[in-house]
């Protein structure tokens, strides 16, 4: 056994980008949707309602995302309390997705600008007055075993169909990812506008925007969240929360069913793999001798064959990484041995996935 001190350039570190299909059974595009009438009726259902990709049986179904209705008022949902009015589920929620997104709990939501003005190439909003207050919206939460890293931006294409199913009632909505050329960021996590269109553009540059309600929604890639704008969705197809206070809204299954009216939801994951390359060379002079018994005699320690004093003939099959005390970190296996004399040289690429 042979050691070799690496040196600094002999380590080149790469990172490449990954991306995969997100829904279950590796689909694509999500078509079916079903709900758990047990999960809906119990406890959890005043808060998100699950949505599988299959009718539910407990050894096949899996929950692909849950709905959410917020509201900052409360509206939608009974009152945890009578004599407490405005604090219910859909408050609570609100209040959650605020502190996880916006961090900070004196802040709101803000979806876009109207077509009137929006974002310009830089993703920046050129005019605020026109912009979206969210004190209400829907979030698609998509369950964290169904993506690696994050959402992957341009994947995004949701087919949402108002009630009544009619003619002029179904949009198709995707993130705003290609029309923008710096990444946007709400808090410390990207967020792109949810526009009409598909593929990560909208119907035109800078355009998708509803005229007077802003953009559909947020996308947040790294939280697997889709926020879903009620004003623009009323104003296009006619999908409209239940704001009526302390009396179940209804509004989680109002979502769900323009989910399955659409019956299109196209969504792939991300995540990015680090590798570590690293270079060992051999040179011509070096890893010529073995320590295997059938190259040194053990009991004087010599070279058994004559031949080998000054003509060795060695095979190189593995390659152990160590750290300065000598502990093994690594092991490399070769597809081949390599035969390695004072006439060769080798070079051999370590890669190491992390």
């Amino acid at each position: 056994m042979s050691f070799k001190r690496l040196d600094p350039e002999d380590f080149v570190v790469s990172s490449d980008s990954i991306t995969s299909t997100l829904w279950s059974n590796n689909v694509p595009i999500l078509n079916s949707f079903f709900t758990s009438s047990v999960q809906e009726a119990g406890s959890s259902g005043n808060f998100y309602l699950s949505v599988y990709q299959t009718a539910s049986n407990l050894s096949t179904a899996e929950i692909q995302l849950d709905i959410v209705y917020c509201d900052y008022l409360g509206s939608g949902s009974e009152f945890y309390n009578n004599i407490v009015p405005g604090y219910s589920p859909t408050r609570t929620m609100y209040g959650q997705y605020r502190s996880l997104i916006l961090e900070d709990e004196t802040q709101n939501f803000i979806f876009g600008s109207s077509a009137n003005s929006g974002y310009n190439s830089c993703g920046v909003l050129v005019s605020s007055s026109t912009s979206i207050f969210g004190d209400r919206f829907w979030a698609l939460s998509i369950e964290r075993a169904r993506y690696k890293e994050s959402l992957f931006p341009g994947s995004c294409n949701l087919t949402l169909t108002g009630p009544g199913g009619a003619a002029g009632t179904t949009i198709k909505i995707t993130d705003n990812s290609n029309d923008i050329t710096v990444t946007p960021f709400i808090g410390a996590t990207r967020a792109y506008q949810l526009v009409s269109g598909s593929n990560g553009s909208g119907i035109s540059l800078n355009s998708g925007y509803t005229q007077t309600s802003g953009s559909y929604g947020i996308l947040f890639p790294d939280l697997g969240i889709i926020m879903l704008n009620p004003y623009a969705l009323s104003e296009s197809i006619g999908l409209t929360p239940n704001l009526t206070y302390n009396t179940p809204g209804f509004n989680n299954r109002a979502v769900y069913n323009a989910l399955v009216a659409g019956n299109s939801f196209g969504l792939n994951s991300q995540e990015t793999i680090t590798s570590d390359y690293i270079f060992v060379r051999a040179r011509n002079s070096e890893f010529n001798y073995s320590e295997n018994p059938s190259f040194i005699s053990g009991s004087t320690g010599e070279v058994i064959y004559s031949s080998f004093i000054n003509n060795p003939q060695v095979y190189m099959t593995t390659i152990g990484l160590y750290n300065d005390i000598t502990d093994l970190l690594a092991v490399a296996k070769m597809s081949r041995p390599l035969i390695k004399d004072f006439t060769k040289e080798a070079l051999v690429r370590v890669k190491l996935d992390f």
